[in-house]
């Protein structure tokens, strides 16, 4: 009997030591670039789904490394609890280059700025940003051929492309 005790004793101990906060709340889920041809911009996009419940009014912090370089692209977002999906979707980036990974830094933290959670990752593109057109070939809610693009209302014979200004 006192070894069944002292074995309940020691379970009761080690589970004491478990991480305070808990389960990691988020999980990624998905990682990419989007490269909107048509607008003539990339982005970093990131998924995460929703593991655990979060406080209500805790965010997530996401920081993007800088293709162009420079200081990171940061991402701020509420989380709400009701919501099991969490799409972060970064400023426009420049300067993407093939098969080059870049770091990225998610952060969730609770109402009180306290850190529940710290994910990080990289994100790396099967094509250079270079295939990008250097302008926006539409325009407008309608998306209306651009001007500047179609002059004349006519395609030029070759697209000019996105150039890395580093």
């Amino acid at each position: 009997m006192t070894g069944i005790l002292a074995a309940l004793a020691v379970t009761l101990a080690t589970t004491g030591c478990q991480r305070e906060t808990g389960p990691d709340p988020l999980k990624l889920t998905g990682k990419m670039f989007v490269f909107n041809y048509r607008l003539a911009y990339a982005t970093y996009m990131v998924t995460l789904s929703k593991t655990e419940p979060v406080p209500d009014g805790s965010i997530v912090v996401a920081r993007f490394e800088n293709p162009a370089g420079g200081d990171a692209l940061t991402l701020e977002r509420k989380l709400f609890p009701k919501l099991e999906k969490v799409v972060l979707e970064s400023p426009d980036v420049t300067c993407v280059k093939k098969d080059r990974p870049y770091a990225v830094t998610i952060e969730v933290k609770g109402p009180e700025g306290q850190s529940l959670q710290k994910l990080e990752t990289t994100v790396t593109s099967d094509v250079d940003q270079d295939i990008m057109p250097a302008k926006a070939l539409v325009e407008g809610p309608a998306y209306d051929k651009n001007p500047e693009v179609f002059r004349g209302g006519k395609a030029p014979e070759h697209f000019e492309t996105a150039k890395c200004p580093v």
